[in-house]
């Protein structure tokens, strides 16, 4: 996974996710809430986003993030929670526009992104980053429903857009992560 240069008007195709969202201790399962443990699936290539515990061994060093094809894996289970400035309400449901954190749910890392270079890209670096889910601004995104709505339904496409640097979370087949890389 990496970031994209670009407006999100020629791009935005190319960007969309798909939520794989579930919250047994949700009372409505149809909406993406603060809490919520989800996957999300790269709409064109079918990948989800992935995380373990080992660190990109060039740009920043830090935990390494891809997209994989197996979706039933379970380091590709990210937490919803609140923005590094804002807190929110356990089962309360992510609307358009609000910034978000995803922290990885077997590192307990969050989805960050930053000035260095992917590996596999040479786009905008994402990586997993703060211990126990503490981190900084680089781990805020911005969430941008592309369905009209005001609310994240499961299933709806999204947008995900890197609140400081401004770039979309996006992934293609060509940058695959494999055994020869």
């Amino acid at each position: 996974a990496h970031c994209m240069r670009g407006t999100m008007s020629s791009v935005w195709a190319l960007l969309l996710f798909v939520c794989a969202a579930w919250a047994a201790q949700q009372p409505d399962m149809s909406y993406v809430t603060c809490g919520s443990a989800i996957k999300l699936q790269h709409i064109n290539s079918k990948y989800r986003l992935h995380s373990h515990d080992v660190k990109w061994g060039s740009g920043s060093g830090q935990q390494s993030v891809t997209a994989v094809p197996n979706g039933d894996d379970p380091n590709s289970l990210w937490r919803v929670r609140g923005s590094t400035t804002e807190s929110c309400v356990r089962g309360g449901v992510i609307k358009n526009g609000d910034i978000i954190r995803l922290q990885h749910v077997s590192t307990q890392r969050n989805l960050h992104s930053h000035a260095h270079s992917s590996p596999l890209s040479q786009n905008q670096e994402v990586s997993c980053y703060g211990e126990g889910g503490d981190g900084d601004e680089g781990d805020d995104w911005v969430v941008l429903l592309q369905d009209g709505s005001q609310h994240w339904k499961r299933g709806a496409p999204v947008v995900l857009q890197h609140s400081v640097t401004k770039q979309f979370l996006h992934t293609r087949k060509s940058h695959d992560f494999n055994h020869n890389n």
